[in-house]
């Protein structure tokens, strides 16, 4: 064992709210007196925290594993956990597979994985995996330590879990129902970040937009709503009749009025929940960035119906047709998943079609993966040949990337305003974000990541722009906050 304080190593696999719950590990393990490592080789504590959305995370996680077994054979001391989507699936499968693993934690439990990773050094490996958490608000990571990766921008978890049954999902599985965060608590964490000097924050949820749907139900049935506006907020609860309706609308305003916040985003809304008021708080509130990720997944109705996204492609166009309208200067962003089961060529051809209508920004692309539980995986005499969903990979990827390009060469000779991140990665200068969420590589000297500046954009890819400093809007103003154990 090391003589000064353990070292541990985090690796996150999967979308933001896996990041989300890695920061929320980080922070755990930190209370306890770790410390972090600069490489997973350095670490007495390596923690996976998996997805399980397509098959290559379980290749990666099962890989990286065996790349352990070796290094924890060589340092007995080392231990080993996997936690977050996969662990929640495969549960004793994990150890089965790889007995060196010392504690496996599932989606509702991140809570206890300091405590898991104890009792292993007593008794040997430990799985533990819970069908739903133990209280509901043991379900949302907020009252847990945290260590975050950018200390001027934060997630924030409003929503867990889906009620929707999309054909290729399995989050219903392993997060459970859809279960909304009382309103006050979200809007309590957001000031308590600001006050610390957070300019951004992205609001997370599984169906992001459908928020509050839950809590204003439950509130409905009660003799007298009015008096659990901390549940609801407080536009829905002085309402003479409010309907059972979502309130994500509600919190966006709030959240974009609490001082110190200047940056407000959210991800993943369902094009089936994204409302009139969600686009009129977008364009009204001047923190909500002008940036919408709106999934598609395909551009044909027959694969639509297959996949339970209810809504056709019209349906899809005409909300991002008035999503476009109502917010100036928006970006779009989307996923697309290629080769669905059943996908003929006709098909095929539609999403190309809707692609270039859509005109996106960016989009996340997809093979399609057959996950084990969920509907789609049992189609297999509709599977499409990975050499056709390969070409078709290929050509959709060109012409998302002629829309990017064509947007961000629009910009350029345009003044944005970037929040530093810090260094880039392409040469010596620097990285950021505009309000549009576009990445931007600029030259310039003496910046801090947290700085507000603004950049003229000389040159546009499809993926990112470039631009040169024209000057410092504001200096970072957040403070570094160490989690301190509590005895």
């Amino acid at each position: 064992m090391p003589a000064g304080p353990r070292r541990y190593f985090v690796r996150t696999f999967g979308c933001q709210m896996n990041e989300h719950d890695s920061e929320r590990l980080a922070g755990l393990l930190e209370s306890e007196g770790m410390v972090p490592a600069s490489a997973l080789e350095e670490a007495d504590v390596v923690v996976f925290n998996t997805c399980c959305i397509r098959e290559n995370a379980d290749n990666r996680l099962y890989g990286n594993l065996g790349q352990l077994r070796a290094m924890k054979q060589r340092r007995p001391g080392m231990q080993i956990a996997v936690g977050g989507c996969l662990a929640q699936k495969d549960r004793e499968k994990i150890v089965e597979r790889a007995p060196w693993v010392d504690a496996v934690f599932g989606t509702h439990n991140v809570g206890h994985a300091a405590a898991l990773l104890e009792q292993a050094r007593g008794q040997g490996p430990v799985v533990e995996i819970l069908e739903a958490a133990e209280t509901d608000q043991a379900e949302f990571p907020s009252a847990l330590p945290v260590r975050r990766e950018l200390p001027f921008a934060a997630w924030v978890t409003i929503q867990v879990g889906c009620d929707n049954r999309c054909a290729f999902c399995i989050v219903p599985s392993v997060r459970g129902k859809e279960l909304s965060r009382p309103f006050f608590e979200v809007v309590e964490e957001v000031r308590q970040l600001a006050a610390g000097g957070t300019l951004e924050v992205t609001l997370l949820g599984q169906n992001v937009n459908s928020y509050g749907r839950d809590l204003a139900l439950a509130a409905r049935r009660l003799p007298d709503w009015r008096g659990y506006e901390h549940l609801t907020g407080k536009e829905w609860a002085s309402a003479d009749r409010p309907r059972a309706r979502p309130l994500f609308a509600d919190l966006l305003r709030a959240v974009a009025r609490i001082e110190g916040i200047e940056r407000v985003r959210f991800t993943s809304p369902h094009p089936k929940d994204l409302r009139p008021e969600t686009i009129e708080a977008m364009a009204t509130e001047k923190a909500v960035c002008p940036h919408l990720h709106l999934p598609l997944q395909s551009g044909s109705d027959r694969v639509l119906a297959s996949m339970r996204r209810g809504y056709t492609a019209e349906r899809y166009l005409e909300r991002l047709r008035a999503a476009r309208e109502g917010v100036p200067d928006l970006a779009v962003t989307t996923d697309i998943i290629v080769g669905f089961p059943g996908e003929t060529e006709e098909d095929f051809v539609k999403t190309l079609e809707v692609a270039a209508e859509a005109r996106y920004d960016s989009a996340y692309t997809f093979i399609f993966s057959p996950r084990p539980g969920t509907e789609a995986a049992a189609w297999e005499d509709r599977f499409v040949p990975a050499e056709v969903s390969a070409e078709r990979f290929e050509r959709l990827r060109r012409v998302v990337e002629r829309s990017a390009l064509r947007a961000h060469e629009a910009r350029v000779g345009r003044t944005e305003e970037v929040l530093v991140e810090g260094k880039s990665k392409k040469g010596p200068a620097w990285s950021g974000r505009t309000r549009q969420n576009k990445l931007v590589h600029m030259e310039g000297e003496g910046l801090r990541a947290g700085a507000v500046v603004e950049a003229l954009v000389t040159q546009a890819a499809p993926h990112f722009l470039k631009g040169k400093l024209v000057r410092v809007v504001a200096e970072p103003r957040h403070r570094n906050l160490i989690p301190v154990a509590a005895n």
